[in-house]
């Protein structure tokens, strides 16, 4: 998902809760200090290999450098770049002062929870995105649970491509949240607000109105 289709679709979960939610989370990156600092890591069976991407571009947008995460992984092939390449010794080797970014969809096994729980005793700052794991609860200083079912729904007002008009607070998933919150991370004062930025891409998707 692009971030104009994630800006599209804050607008659709207005007054769900989600957006606020993932606004004040991202609060909590943007406190990162140094470059660097930011040690995003999954689990053995789900990587977070798109809200590295996100977050990565948001940083190069916005011009802050913190935003930019070293993806930790469990076992990166031999002859992966350098930059995929980072092994859970990094997270061993997390310093106060940093970032650890545990994104869980399913149930972190006990080797991650210990190595957060080093990290949290040295200093580093301990966030989670997960579905509602108990040992996370008791680690991170802050967090977003994503519930693995809801029947809520939200209304949408306005019209919508075909893939983000149906979504119902119960279609949000960890996915969904984790584009929330690298968008809402990159915004600053000298970017256009969400519904200006909405507004612009309308224009383009729309086109200039038909000549007379």
């Amino acid at each position: 998902m692009d971030s104009a289709r994630v800006l599209l679709l804050r607008e659709a979960l207005a007054g769900s809760g989600w957006v606020e939610r993932t606004v004040s989370f991202a609060s909590s990156l943007r406190r990162i200090r140094d470059p660097g600092g930011l040690l995003l890591v999954g689990t053995p069976d789900e990587e977070p290999w798109h809200l590295a991407a996100h977050l990565d571009d948001e940083s190069r947008i916005s011009g802050i450098a913190q935003l930019q995460p070293t993806l930790v992984r469990w076992s990166p092939p031999p002859d992966a770049p350098a930059h995929l390449a980072v092994t859970m010794a990094r997270l061993e080797a997390a310093r106060r002062g940093e970032t650890v970014f545990v994104v869980a969809p399913d149930a972190p096994p006990e080797s991650l929870l210990e190595r957060v729980s080093d990290a949290r005793r040295i200093g580093a700052t301990v966030l989670s995105i997960d579905d509602g794991d108990d040992d996370l609860a008791g680690l991170a200083h802050d967090r977003l649970v994503v519930p693995s079912a809801s029947t809520q729904r939200v209304v949408v007002a306005t019209e919508l491509p075909d893939d983000i008009a149906g979504v119902g607070v119960g279609d949000v998933d960890i996915d969904t949240v984790s584009h929330l919150v690298s968008v809402a991370a990159g915004e600053n004062v000298s970017r256009p607000s969400m519904r200006d930025r909405i507004a612009r891409m309308l224009d383009r998707v729309s086109g200039p109105p038909p000549s007379t």
